[in-house]
């Protein structure tokens, strides 16, 4: 067979050579041991929990090092593309603040390794097929539908691998050019196949092993491949398998972060990169996000029909601070994040040395109940000011109805949230967006409402008294002292004992104690039988709001 020949047949119309695309390519400059690493999603509209996951480890590698950190739109799968999907990506991404230094942009490509988009790269995959083909390695396959269910068929069974190689790829591979040529003239459709130099169906003795260094899982042995597998589809678009060897090279990617289900695959790229004669990149095979299921409290993987928390939309929804999540994501990516935060509280994140050799390759149990609690202590630092921003931004987006209320008065919203987070135990109760506010709705008068009821030990008579006290002494100059005693006389000369001890103690003596009649006092302010410190709830609200909502409840 004159390969170049075959080559000339198959693709008459791409004159640039390899070494075109190398010199239009060439190697980045960049600091010695820097990192180039992509995100590459395909344009479905759904960006989950995993993108993030990954981009994060992505980032952190490129930024870390002084490397590069692109995005890459896989999109050769057209019946996939959801319109409107990239800036969807970009933009949820942004919001957790990884951004990207080259690649797809919503403007356009940014950067001097593209095009980003695959379905525009074309003539580059074609040049480099058509290069296997000149080598004898790639090969023209006419095999229609019906012969490839027959050979499918065949081989289940005979209960051997499906698939086309060995045997089943011989009468592919041994067509002679007049052949091919006979059947392209006569309009036959075919795709193009790596000749794979694997051998299929073999005692397993004598199977032959790759070995590839993960640098999360270390040394990966997995059998070689010997499928003669599809790189160009018969519409000249080539398989995910091709077009990731081909990018990854020219773009110069050092490493390669996905999903562990990649795995299986790998055997295909390792024989991919050695037949085009390039350096692998290193491959990173991150463990699958997993969740302990509440049904049966067995761990299996995060569903899409089965777990909101997967789309990032519903951390932007809920009102989640993208650092909360991020931080809780760097909590199941590095063993020792937690030690190190210990050590570091204050100290900000992305100041932490990220590693891979500290990433588990098993299950990565994720759990909303940890990162509330993980938010509560990243929303501690965040100065009230600027959680007063995050507030609005996020009203704006997702509960208009309320930005009004935000709008008109951020000073005293600032308050609210700044509300006992001063002193050695400050409050941790602040969790995301949509819970702030169902936290602090009763300062604003159109969401406050009485939900609490008062203790069982108070008498409705006893409340109204105890009420109508409180405010024929109310002094709203009163500091926190002089206000409580006033409390506590209103207490004492009502029958309930000073401390509550003392009412646990001889409780036959007292009707209750002083909490509750504090209890009582904070209904009627805020609608609930607990709150932060009501005498700073005074404060904040006013006077009049405060007198206001406490003759409400005399009346």
């Amino acid at each position: 067979m004159d390969y170049n020949r075959l080559a000339e047949l198959l693709f008459p119309s791409i004159d640039k050579t390899p070494e075109d695309y190398e010199a239009m390519y060439p190697e980045r400059d960049l600091p010695e041991g820097a990192k180039v690493t992509r995100l590459g999603p395909s344009p479905t509209g759904f960006i989950h929990l995993g993108n993030l996951y990954g981009a994060l480890i992505d980032e952190r590698l490129a930024h870390q090092s002084g490397g590069t950190f692109y995005l890459r739109i896989e999109d050769t799968d057209d019946k996939r593309y959801v319109e409107g999907a990239v800036e969807t990506v970009i933009s949820s991404l942004r919001f957790f603040g990884i951004n990207f230094d080259e690649g797809a942009s919503e403007d356009g490509d940014k950067g001097a390794y593209g095009p980003y988009y695959q379905s525009n790269r074309g003539e580059i995959y074609q040049c480099f097929v058509k290069k296997l083909v000149q080598e004898g390695k790639a090969y023209p396959c006419f095999l229609t539908e019906d012969e490839l269910a027959e050979i499918r068929a065949e081989q289940e069974s005979a209960k051997v691998t499906t698939g086309i190689y060995g045997e089943y790829a011989s009468k592919s591979r041994n067509l002679t050019y007049e052949e091919i040529e006979a059947n392209i003239n006569e309009g036959k459709p075919y795709v193009i196949r790596l000749k794979s130099t694997g051998t299929g169906n073999v005692p397993s003795e004598e199977l032959k092993y790759i070995k590839v260094e993960d640098a999360i899982r270390g040394t990966v042995s997995m059998p070689e491949n010997f499928q003669d597998v599809v790189i160009l589809k018969a519409t000249g678009i080539p398989t995910y398998h091709f077009a990731h060897v081909v990018d990854d090279h020219l773009m110069r990617t050092t490493h390669v972060v996905r999903g562990e289900e990649w795995l299986m695959s790998l055997p295909i790229h390792v024989e991919l990169f050695e037949k085009m004669g390039w350096e692998p990149p290193t491959y990173c095979h991150t463990a699958v996000l997993m969740k302990i299921d509440d049904e049966n409290g067995n761990k299996r993987k995060l569903s899409k029909r089965k777990d909101p928390e997967l789309s990032l939309d519903y951390y932007r929804n809920e009102g989640y601070h993208p650092e909360a999540v991020k931080e809780y994501l760097l909590t199941i990516l590095n063993s020792n994040f937690e030690e190190w935060r210990m050590a570091n509280p204050d100290t900000p994140a992305d100041q932490f040395l990220f590693t891979t050799d500290k990433m588990s390759s098993g299950g990565a149990l994720f759990d909303l109940n940890k990162l509330n609690d993980v938010s509560k202590d990243v929303l501690l630092k965040i100065p009230a000011a600027e959680l007063t921003k995050f507030m609005i931004e996020w009203a704006r987006e997702f509960r208009p109805e309320i930005l009004p209320l935000f709008e008109s008065d951020p000073e005293y919203l600032t308050r609210i949230l700044d509300l006992g987070r001063d002193g050695k135990k400050p409050r941790k109760d602040l969790i995301y967006a949509k819970q702030i506010f169902e936290f602090i709705s009763y300062f604003y008068d159109d969401y406050f409402r009485i939900e609490a009821t008062i203790p069982e030990n108070v008498s409705d008579e006893d409340a109204v008294e105890i009420l109508t006290r409180y405010l024929e002494t109310y002094d709203h100059s009163d500091d926190q002292s002089q206000w409580f005693e006033k409390i506590r006389q209103i207490a004492d000369s009502m029958g309930y004992a000073l401390r509550p001890k003392d009412y646990k103690k001889n409780p036959d003596d007292y009707k209750g104690h002083v909490g509750h009649v504090s209890e009582v006092i904070r209904i009627a302010i805020m609608g609930r039988s607990q709150s932060p410190d009501v005498w700073e709830i005074q404060q904040i609200l006013g006077e009049e709001r405060t007198v206001e909502r406490v003759k409400a409840l005399i009346v």
